[in-house]
């Protein structure tokens, strides 16, 4: 890894999950102690770690936000984001390709309400690998069709770095904290909760079309690389609001100097580990 740039410098501690704190250097998830072994990211929402046990197994814990934004508290928002995302992950327990949930994480004898411990996914973002096969995608979109089928929608796919191609080639989603699924209980499993559900399902679809136009175009013919690159009403209507705040978020870390001109996630000091590697525009970080 190339040396920091001194003109980049860590985030303040407002735009950090955890302040200026680091994830804790020993944690008990399960009855079994494990060590802190790297931080893979650590932004505004969450900061997420790989640690490892006495046995050599790999565990991913997620702390979530507790940082206060200067006078307004915030750790209620990292304790709905570990609820939601832990929820999930039990929902789809039976996905084979989705990591399971590990229960609580506690560290210094107090369980940690706004962390949760997934499984360890070995292998590599979609977003580095070029390792990959039309398969591949195939198995993505069964992958989701699983998903859909528990009444969940993804919503995150746009990320290309929630997309782990393991060491056998086979795809996992990772982050399930901004599912959408409906409730047990009406108004959340009513008419109005179903079509925002189809919607984002629809999206979901989309953005695997997207991500296999993008990364495999010799694949599809011209027809389909079109209709495949071709973006449902919802996206254009969102892109019309999203562009504009992430271009906002990127001058503010510029001008903070946590990113160099240009706001690219990989000229910040501590951005997500797969882009520590310098991914190409078109990936997406906070």
């Amino acid at each position: 890894m190339a040396a920091a740039d001194d003109s980049v410098r860590k985030r303040p501690a407002a735009l950090r999950a955890l302040g200026d704190r680091d994830p804790p250097h020993e944690v008990t998830v399960g009855r079994q102690i494990i060590t802190l072994e790297r931080i893979v990211k650590h932004d505004s929402w969450a900061a997420t770690a790989i640690y490892r046990d006495a046995a050599g197994r790999s565990i991913v814990c997620k702390f979530n936000r507790v940082q206060p934004l200067f006078v307004i508290p915030l750790s209620w928002i990292g304790r709905a984001l570990a609820r939601r995302e832990a929820g999930f992950l039990r929902q789809l327990a039976d996905v084979e390709l989705v990591p399971k949930d590990l229960g609580d994480v506690v560290a210094d004898g107090r369980a940690l309400p706004n962390a949760i411990a997934r499984t360890y996914i070995d292998g590599e973002v979609l977003l580095l690998t070029e390792t990959i096969t039309p398969k591949f995608f195939d198995e993505l979109r069964d992958l989701l069709r699983a998903i859909h089928a528990h009444d969940i929608a993804y919503v995150d796919l746009h990320k290309r770095e929630n997309v782990i191609v393991s060491r056998d080639g086979r795809p996992y989603l990772i982050d399930f904290q901004v599912c959408f699924g409906l409730s047990r209980k009406w108004p959340g499993n009513g008419a109005l909760a179903r079509f925002v559900l189809n919607r984002l399902q629809e999206i979901d679809d989309y953005h695997v079309n997207k991500h296999h136009a993008r990364c495999l175009p010799e694949t599809l013919t011209v027809e389909e690389h079109a209709r495949y690159l071709e973006p449902p009403p919802w996206i254009r209507a969102h892109r019309k609001i999203g562009v504009p705040l992430r271009t906002l978020r990127r001058r503010l870390l510029v001008a903070l100097g946590v990113r160099r001109e240009g706001g690219s996630a990989t000229s910040e000091l501590e951005p997500e580990e797969a882009y520590r590697a310098g991914p190409d525009s078109s990936g997406k970080a906070d």
